[in-house]
């Protein structure tokens, strides 16, 4: 009988008997250096091409190394073929550019890709090869910067640092974003934009609708440029904020009036006019008001003083030396309402004078009534 040999590394497995006087060169050459070279053994491949590694039996060959050293320095992707069977290979791509290897099985199939600078162990796991753990090196990078692949080189930037909590850029550049658009978390919290806000560099534009909640704040001046409306918070009167601030403003429904907080008693006035009411009930002296225009809208409102007044509740209105510009005053004729003149008080009447029924005129003591 003849020598055999193994199926994955090609060892030689001698007969019994069939080696006298030759076991040492076979053991040396066919067994004990063919075992150093798969535990330990490196192929190196230099040339810049595809490689299917050699494949023999009882013999040195590419195959059965246990290190592929890759130092060719072209920039295309090569292919290195081994067998298909089971086989630990550790793959050291030590190119001087950019170039990536693949290895694959003969077949060929997939295999897996080793890109420049980076050691990997790729296993046969009995259809393909695949990577078991890899590695790697960038000697261009330095200490907290985030490492990249460039064209298929590791590289770093003093640009784009990670220190262990936040990550630093020099700038960011997303080409699905449009210039002089805001930028905003959209779905999933991808980043988006709109053409409904947008930012000059000085001014802000915002086509739509604004919805605050809570308090809006502005430190500069506001324009609104559009021919729709603002619409402003409203609520009841219970509903006015709990504490307010001067010069906020609001419309409210209770009394269906714009109002504005001025921060003194009565806090929130009315804008744009005081409250109008029918005052029938008021016993005190009141000033009348006057406009500052007798058409339009008057920018000024002036009260009276204690030269005019006038009594809600009576219809009394006092002033201290009333003048008829054109000669006349005039009176009615009859007394529609009971009327009492006060003490310290007279009055005249140009008559005749009739007193409507169940109505009467009382005169108080040490005063008269005249009637021409």
């Amino acid at each position: 009988m003849t020598t055999a040999y193994t199926s994955l590394l090609g060892l030689a497995l001698p007969v019994t008997g069939e080696l006298s006087g030759t076991w040492g060169d076979v053991v040396n050459n066919s067994i004990t250096s063919l075992l150093d070279s798969a535990i330990a053994g490196t192929t190196t491949i230099s040339s810049d091409a595809d490689v299917t590694l050699t494949t023999t039996t009882g013999a040195a060959n590419t195959s059965r190394s246990a290190v592929i050293l890759w130092t060719a320095g072209g920039t295309t992707t090569r292919t290195i073929t081994a067998p298909a069977q089971s086989k630990v290979y550790v793959v050291i791509n030590k190119t001087s550019s950019t170039q990536s290897i693949k290895l694959v099985g003969v077949g060929p199939t997939t295999g897996v890709t080793i890109i420049a600078n980076e050691s990997a162990v790729c296993a046969w796991n009995g259809v393909d090869f695949v990577k078991t753990s890899s590695t790697i090196a960038n000697a261009a990078g330095s200490n907290t910067q985030v490492q990249f692949n460039n064209s298929g080189v590791l590289g770093g930037s003093a640009s784009l640092t990670w220190d262990g909590t936040f990550l630093t850029a020099g700038s960011i550049k997303n080409s699905a974003l449009t210039n002089t658009r805001v930028t905003f978390a959209g779905a999933s919290g991808l980043l988006s934009d709109s053409a409904n806000l947008t930012w000059s560099g000085t001014a802000l534009s915002v086509t739509g609708t604004v919805a605050v909640t809570g308090a809006l704040t502005a430190t500069l001046d506001s324009t609104f440029s559009s021919t729709g409306a603002l619409q402003i918070s409203k609520g009841t009167t219970g509903q006015q904020p709990g504490s307010p601030a001067t010069g906020m403003m609001r419309y409210n429904t209770s009394t269906n009036q714009f109002e504005g907080y001025s921060g003194s008693s009565p806090a929130w006035k009315s804008i744009g006019g005081s409250a109008l009411s029918n005052d029938t009930s008021t016993a005190s002296n009141l000033y009348p008001v006057f406009a500052g225009a007798t058409t339009g809208t008057a920018e000024n409102l002036y009260t009276g003083n204690a030269y005019l007044l006038y009594k809600p509740s009576t219809g009394e209105f006092q002033a201290r030396a009333p003048v008829a510009s054109n000669g006349i005053v005039v009176n009615s004729l009859t007394v529609a309402t009971s009327y009492t003149i006060a003490a310290g008080f007279s009055g005249a009447s140009a008559g005749p004078i009739t007193i409507a029924s169940g109505q009467s005129v009382t005169v108080s003591s040490g005063s008269r009534w005249v009637i021409s």
